[in-house]
């Protein structure tokens, strides 16, 4: 389990919570899953539940046929076979309970936190009690040997950027046709040699392509790099190894000697706004303020807004990371959705402002944060000031 008994009951009472149920049916609740520690390999095709009150020990609900998936777990063990021997059973742990947290976003305001069925929920309420969200109950704070691991993949990452310039200049000047799969297949090729792992493949993506956030390029259709053009690569990586933690960067480039002014100004809005998100979370800890995801969204949004281009930055700021790229903790969203969860220390987020002009090109630019236990911030992967102007020193 991701936090102690003790540390959850200790959220549960600050929240005015009466316990926290955690269900799953065929890995359906991958949330649930992830913080109950459950293997992979584990076969789950019953349903479970796991409820830790406030107060009193944890209770496994267990089907009779499947009645050690829990077992690594403290808490009492009851076995149901049948549905009527579970309904009595989730009567009985509920019983006095009156709020009780589930992975369950109200009007699906947090999808990623939704992972709950809405019969399931019927089901639980129909016990007499309210279902609030989980969502801040499943920010796990990092550990020591997790922090090293996202260092050690921001590294990685900042090394194979540098190395794909030099290889797509090298390529250029050779007069070597280079497509956008190949470059992406290079940055694989990359993160292996350093012991990394991706769960998906990096982004190359050429001039118009770059105006796409999730342009994702195949060996059938991808673009010829040629002198001139302009270049996104998007790539995150993990080092190879149980509970290591991802880092996710986001670079860009002209396959010339200069950019234009116009690829220039686009550049100098988006670096304006990563950087005025950036000051954001480092005032707050440094205060001791509370801050929202939304308003670390909010603080990028408006520098791109005041300048002409709010209609072409089309996605949130940045999001969570953990074992997972997109992992389950708090999101710098107030776009496609607004997340109120506190930014928390020893979390780690992207920070990720982008201009995105259809038919042109698209500026994104990327990095992260890592929040210390002491508040302070520290910025990962490496910083880009300026366009990478590839055959600048070639």
């Amino acid at each position: 389990m991701k936090k102690g008994t003790t540390e959850i009951q200790r959220n549960l009472a600050e929240w005015g919570v009466d316990g926290w149920l955690l269900y799953d049916f065929r890995r359906s609740n991958e949330l649930a899953c992830q913080f109950l520690s459950i293997r992979s390999e584990q076969l789950l095709t019953r349903r479970f539940f796991y409820w830790i009150p406030t107060q009193g020990t944890p209770v496994k609900i267990v089907q009779a046929i499947e009645d050690k998936v829990l077992h690594h777990l403290p808490g009492e063990t009851v076995r149901y076979r049948t549905w009527q021997e579970l309904e009595a059973a989730l009567k009985q742990v509920l019983q006095g309970a009156k709020r009780v947290a589930m992975e369950y976003s109200p009007r699906n305001a947090l999808p990623a936190i939704s992972r709950v069925d809405a019969g399931t929920i019927e089901l639980v309420r129909g016990n007499g009690v309210e279902v609030v969200s989980s969502a801040n109950l499943l920010q796990v704070p990092l550990h020591e040997d997790q922090v090293r691991s996202h260092l050690e993949a921001a590294e990685a990452l900042d090394a194979t950027a540098e190395e794909t310039w030099e290889w797509i200049a090298r390529s250029l000047e050779a007069g070597r046709a280079l497509t956008e799969y190949e470059v992406q297949q290079f940055i694989l090729e990359r993160f292996g040699f350093r012991d990394c792992v991706s769960d998906d493949p990096p982004i190359c993506a050429v001039n118009e392509h770059s105006a796409n956030p999730h342009y994702a390029p195949q060996m059938e259709n991808s673009s010829i790099i040629q002198k001139g053009d302009f270049i996104l690569i998007d790539l995150w990586c993990r080092k190879k190894g149980e509970g290591s933690v991802y880092a996710d960067i986001t670079r860009v480039a002209v396959a010339a000697e200069e950019c234009t002014e116009r690829q220039r100004e686009v550049f100098s809005i988006v670096r304006e706004a990563q950087e005025a998100a950036t000051q954001l979370v480092k005032e707050c800890f440094r205060d001791k303020r509370p801050l929202m995801g939304w308003e670390v969204d909010q603080a990028a949004r408006d520098v791109i807004h005041r300048a002409g281009y709010g209609d072409y930055f089309i996605h949130r700021t940045g999001h969570n990371i953990a074992e997972r790229d997109h992992g389950p903790g708090t999101h710098m969203d107030n776009f496609e959705t607004r997340d109120d969860r506190l930014v928390t220390p020893m979390s780690c987020f992207s920070i990720e402002p982008g201009i995105y002009l259809p038919g042109e090109f698209g500026v994104r630019l990327e990095y992260d944060i890592l929040v210390h236990e002491d508040g302070q911030s520290e910025v990962t992967g490496g910083v880009q000031d300026q366009i990478v102007r590839l055959l600048a020193h070639v």
